[in-house]
């Protein structure tokens, strides 16, 4: 298996062969398409000097020549007829063409240079063969020539091509190292995060990792310990939930064994008997209703179509006369008084089911705990965006260290009253679970004048 940090050197090597091949096609284009033509033209106005300077001094054309040549040019002379003389290093390829010699025997210049054929991987420049010269025509004591003439490369560029070889290599075997060494800092860091991946698989969540960097590994290790933190968090609720539930079953389990016992004795008498009955099916009940809201709860969780929204619009003012109906004998026992501002024109979207199911559970709550006189208000309005509810009491309020944990299951602010009042602690769970189905938010503010609950629905 290949390694990040094997995989990123063959990228690196890769890049640098792929940038440099296409580097020398890219300006063999740009010579072929631009330089080759003012190069001939160029070196056609050198051999135009040169010619001139022998046709003036005929007796000393072979040392002028030589001396050309050995200024850095390649040249050869031929009069057409097997007389041929060559001056400095010798062609690579002698590969000129009889009809050229002929053309610039005739008087004509011969434009090899710019006629050179382009290829690829081929630079005419550094490319030394015969017909890749230009030729003038050359009179000398009354015998005509042909000269043609070439720059000599390598005694002009030689030790300037070695330097920047020199440097082309350094550059990228530098360049090289750095980028290996510089992998390291963004490998290692990746490695790490492997390492911790692995021990959050086998439970521990407990992972230390540098979140200093500023740059998206920083960020990644920012957001990898947040989502550790939120594991360890979902893994204790997990443990704590499995721990409630046992305990809620447990405690009415133990209630109705130890009281159908004592209804299975006969010495009792039918008013102990009718009491201890009426004890074992209140517990039934409550392990009822703790069951179906279980069931609920993890439908809502696991998305089941049943408990998803549906494209049903419908009065939010009469779901709340149907939920204060309901409660409407719980409020005349307590003497509560309602007030309700909810404009018949707000409509919303959503599982009518679900959503009455909210109101009930808050209202519920909210008329089981006030005191006898109190009052509750329910108030609704209608934005660009949202329909938004204020459910409040005039109680005696809920204390502020309990409000983070409200919607937390089966989370209770007074553990014996709601255990004797047959809650589950999972009423206000649900509640927030339905809310955000709807995508909607839920909060709650308290204080010693009452509690206010705050139902945010969005228009779907």
């Amino acid at each position: 298996m290949r390694t990040l940090y094997v995989r990123v050197f063959l990228i690196t090597i890769a890049v640098i062969i792929v940038s440099s091949v296409l580097g020398f096609l890219f300006s063999n284009i740009y010579y072929h398409a631009k330089l080759k033509a003012f190069n001939d033209e160029k070196l056609v106005g050198i051999a135009m000097d040169m010619k001139q300077f022998a046709e003036e001094q005929p007796d000393t054309m072979d040392r002028y020549l030589i001396n050309a040549a050995s200024l850095g040019y390649e040249i050869y002379v031929t009069d057409g007829q097997g007389h041929e003389q060559f001056y400095g290093r010798e062609f690579r390829e002698k590969d000129l063409d009889k009809q050229a010699v002929e053309l610039v025997l005739g008087g004509e210049v011969y434009h090899g240079v710019a006629q050179f054929p382009s290829k690829p991987f081929v630079t005419g420049f550094f490319d030394n063969q015969l017909s890749n010269t230009v030729g003038v025509p050359l009179q000398v004591g009354g015998t005509h020539y042909a000269m043609f003439m070439r720059p000599d490369v390598i005694l002009q560029f030689g030790e300037l091509r070695i330097f920047f070889a020199l440097i082309w290599a350094l550059t990228v075997g530098v360049s090289v190292l750095i980028f290996l060494f510089s992998t390291r800092y963004l490998v290692n860091p990746i490695e790490r995060l492997s390492e911790a991946t692995k021990r959050i698989a086998q439970g521990n969540y407990k992972v230390k990792l540098n979140t200093a960097r500023r740059d998206e590994i920083g960020q990644l290790a920012q957001h990898f310990m947040t989502m550790s933190r939120e594991l360890e968090r979902v893994d204790q609720a997990r443990q704590q939930f499995v721990s409630n539930v046992s305990h809620e079953i447990q405690s009415p389990l133990t209630s109705i064994q130890g009281f159908a016992q004592l209804v299975a004795d006969r010495e009792l008498s039918e008013q102990e008997r009718e009491h201890y009955a009426s004890i074992i099916e209140k517990e039934s009940r409550h392990l009822s209703l703790l069951s179906k809201q279980l069931l609920v709860l993890s439908s809502l969780e696991q998305g089941h179509d049943d408990m998803t929204p549906t494209e049903t619009t419908f009065s939010l003012r009469g779901q709340f006369r149907q939920a204060v109906q309901v409660l409407q004998w719980q409020l005349e026992e307590k003497e509560l008084l309602l007030r309700m501002s909810v404009p018949e024109s707000i409509q919303i979207t959503g599982n009518e089911v679900l959503l009455m199911q909210v109101w009930m559970n808050l209202l519920g709550n909210a008329v089981q705990h006030l005191p006898i006189g109190r009052s509750i208000e329910i108030r609704a309005e209608q934005t660009d965006t949202a329909c938004v509810v204020h459910i409040s009491d005039t109680g005696d309020g809920i204390p502020e260290e309990h409000l983070p944990f409200l919607f937390d299951r089966f989370y209770r602010v007074d553990e014996a009253r709601e255990r004797s009042s047959g809650g589950t602690g999972l009423g206000l769970a649900i509640v927030q679970k339905i809310i955000r189905i709807h995508r909607g938010t839920i909060e709650v503010s308290s204080s010693s004048e009452g509690t206010i609950f705050k139902i945010t629905l969005p228009q779907m």
